[in-house]
């Protein structure tokens, strides 16, 4: 095992149901998992906007095709009207590939086209004052493809716009592929964020985070 994932599976780590963090986050965090699997991210992508939809908040997810899909068959099982959350812009989703056209100029993120194209996602979420969720799988195929600076300056421009715009963001990269190589990167990466989240198997009820 590399250093990096040496570092991030030590330290002190807390527990706490799983409704209870995600109905807990605030407005200005930035949380990030490194997961095993894709049932591990999709449990807590799920935990995330459910919590959302409970709130009353409005939910932004950008995401591969296969993980928008199979979320919205996990909302539906719970009980969630998406195409009536759809409707009324509190669930709003965007293949991320797509999203990443709007502002990636020769596979560098343009701050200029970034800030326009979220903040438009983020006004339509925020109709009638709701509170607003968002996540983002950009910056993870980014990551598989090798842009580790880009990678990290997406980061970076999610949090300038977060001053701008109150709203709670959640990362997610597999922790497949991550060599010594790209170690510094990751470091940088989890540094972009206030609150890591286990990806490793856990009882489903609970979460285990750490302040990053």
């Amino acid at each position: 095992m590399n250093s990096f994932m040496t570092n991030i599976n030590t330290g002190t780590w807390e527990s706490s149901n799983l409704q209870v963090f995600w109905g807990e986050v605030a407005p200005c965090d930035h949380i990030v998992q490194i997961y095993e699997n894709d049932s591990l991210f999709l449990g807590a992508l799920e935990g995330f906007i459910g919590s959302g939809f409970l709130a009353g908040d409005a939910v932004i997810i950008i995401a591969t095709t296969e993980h928008l899909e199979e979320i919205q068959r996990r909302l539906i099982h719970q009980g969630f009207n998406v195409g009536l959350l759809a409707a009324r812009n509190q669930y709003i989703t965007i293949e991320a590939e797509e999203m990443l056209s709007r502002f990636m100029i020769n596979n560098w993120p343009d701050e200029t086209l970034f800030l326009e194209a979220v903040t438009s996602l983020l006004q339509r979420a925020q109709q009638n004052n709701r509170k607003v969720r968002a996540f983002g799988e950009m910056v993870a195929l980014l990551w598989q493809q090798g842009f580790n600076g880009a990678t990290v300056q997406l980061e970076n421009l999610w949090n300038k716009l977060q001053k701008k715009n109150e709203f709670t963001l959640f990362c997610a990269y597999p922790r497949i592929g991550v060599t010594q190589d790209m170690h510094a990167s990751m470091e940088k990466i989890c540094c972009e964020h206030n609150k890591i989240i286990d990806g490793s198997p856990r009882p489903s009820t609970e979460i285990y985070y750490k302040t990053a």
